[in-house]
């Protein structure tokens, strides 16, 4: 959510943002509606002041009597009901103002490149060379299968499209790949380990800013609750309605769960294999930060994400994203890509935003300055470290061997059981 004070007062630097966004402006519609709420609400104050007055001069004239206390009285009732009408008015174009304000983007760093699409993101870092083959290198899909441990067709019979079933060595590497993200950044990276929901209600979706606009992509229950996903929404919402010491700032957490998501747009999209399915497992990553420090913050996940690809030996790349490949909650997102050698290039495997103060106004949580005056918004961040299924097929495609075998990573091989490949000799 936007500062609606901020607005009134940088109305210009308001639709400029959102320019930078692609959206028309808004600022004169969003100020007439602020207007109008900030008028009803003087008209409740000051209908309340008038009755404490009408009170006290109905005490007066009742330790006299006579009809000057039933007059009042009646005035009494009067501007009871008139507080209520009022009351009611002022809530109602309050809605309506934050109605205006919910699916509203945040506003782009000044940093943040612009462009509408992912051809004017900026590159910022490559590491790691990509491997060469001296044989033509297969997709994940047709290694699994080949394999005999990736199953899509009997995913399909239970599922549907965009689920597949792992078993074996594969289904081992997805665990450990999960296993060695969480223990790398709990006991390295000092992220605390959380175990969260997988079903949130709407505020807590809404708090984090796929709703209203983005209820599509989800998965909803009969119930109403929403699989989650991303534990972003989960791990975020931890600090919800919160007043937090400025002292322990900044928060860091971490969980692996499994994301569902009904990828509502992206019909037509990477349709075969595993790189985007309904159902995943992702290590994600959320900061809780004091504001002056949360640039700083941002480039500290990114690096953790980053130190995930640097371990299995694999190449990529950091990208900053322009304003209109950018996800809507975030004023700053670097992607760090893979390489994927079936595709010959780089892939998404994690995205680390800072959310400003935006996703903190959606969930009032806040902090108490050290000198005691008065509670800031904090910042949120987040960021994938990493999607585990993105990163078994990684290490699946670059560490493919002529023989069909995948050579398992060093760092993963204590949670293989000391195996060196999949599909090899031990």
């Amino acid at each position: 959510m936007l500062d609606i004070k901020w607005i009134r007062d940088n109305p210009e630097d308001f639709d400029r943002g959102l320019a930078r966004r692609g959206l028309a402006p808004l600022s004169g519609e969003i100020l007439r509606l602020d207007k109008r709420w900030r008028e009803a609400q003087t008209a409740v104050e000051q209908n309340q002041a008038a009755r404490g007055k009408l009170g006290q001069e109905m005490v007066a004239a009742k330790a006299k009597g006579g009809e000057a206390a039933a007059a009042l009285m009646r005035q009494m009732t009067e501007s009871k009901e008139k507080q209520a009408f009022l009351e009611a008015e002022a809530a109602q174009l309050r809605d309506a103002l934050d109605a205006a304000l919910a699916p509203l983007p945040n506003l782009p760093a000044a940093d943040v490149p612009d462009g509408r699409d992912s051809a004017a993101n900026k590159l910022i870092r490559e590491h790691g060379t990509p491997p060469k083959f001296a044989f033509k290198p297969l997709d994940h899909a047709a290694l699994g299968e080949k394999l005999g441990q990736m199953d899509f067709d009997r995913a399909a019979k239970m599922s549907g499209a965009r689920f597949v079933v792992l078993s074996g060595g594969l289904a081992r590497l997805e665990r450990a790949l999960g296993q060695f993200m969480l223990d790398l950044h709990t006991k390295e990276f000092r992220y605390t380990e959380i175990s969260p929901p997988l079903l949130v209600r709407d505020e807590a979706v809404f708090g984090t800013g796929q709703l209203p606009k983005f209820a599509d992509d989800l998965f909803r229950t009969t119930t109403g609750l929403w699989l989650i996903p991303t534990a972003e929404v989960s791990l975020t919402n931890l600090v919800r309605e919160e007043i937090l010491d400025e002292a322990k700032l900044p928060l860091r957490y971490a969980a692996l769960t499994p994301c569902f998501r009904s990828e509502a747009g992206a019909a037509g999209k990477d349709t075969r294999g595993m790189i985007r399915q309904h159902q995943f497992s992702k290590v994600e990553l959320v900061s809780i930060a004091h504001p002056e420090v949360s640039d700083d913050e941002h480039e500290y996940l990114t690096g953790c994400a980053e130190e995930v690809l640097k371990r299995l030996g694999l190449a990529y790349r950091v990208m900053l994203l322009c304003t209109g490949d950018m996800g809507a909650s975030a004023r700053k997102t670097y992607d760090i890509e893979v390489w994927l050698p079936s595709q010959a290039a780089y892939r998404e495997i994690s995205s680390c935003s800072n959310c400003g103060d935006y996703q903190a106004r959606r969930m009032q949580a806040r902090f108490k300055a050290k000198d005691g005056k008065g509670t800031r918004f904090v910042h949120t961040l987040n960021g994938s470290g990493l999607a585990v299924g993105r990163a078994l097929i990684a290490v699946m495609e670059n560490g493919q061997r002529a023989d069909g075998s995948i050579a398992v990573p060093e760092v993963l091989r204590n949670y293989m059981g000391g195996a060196e490949a999949i599909g090899g000799v031990r």
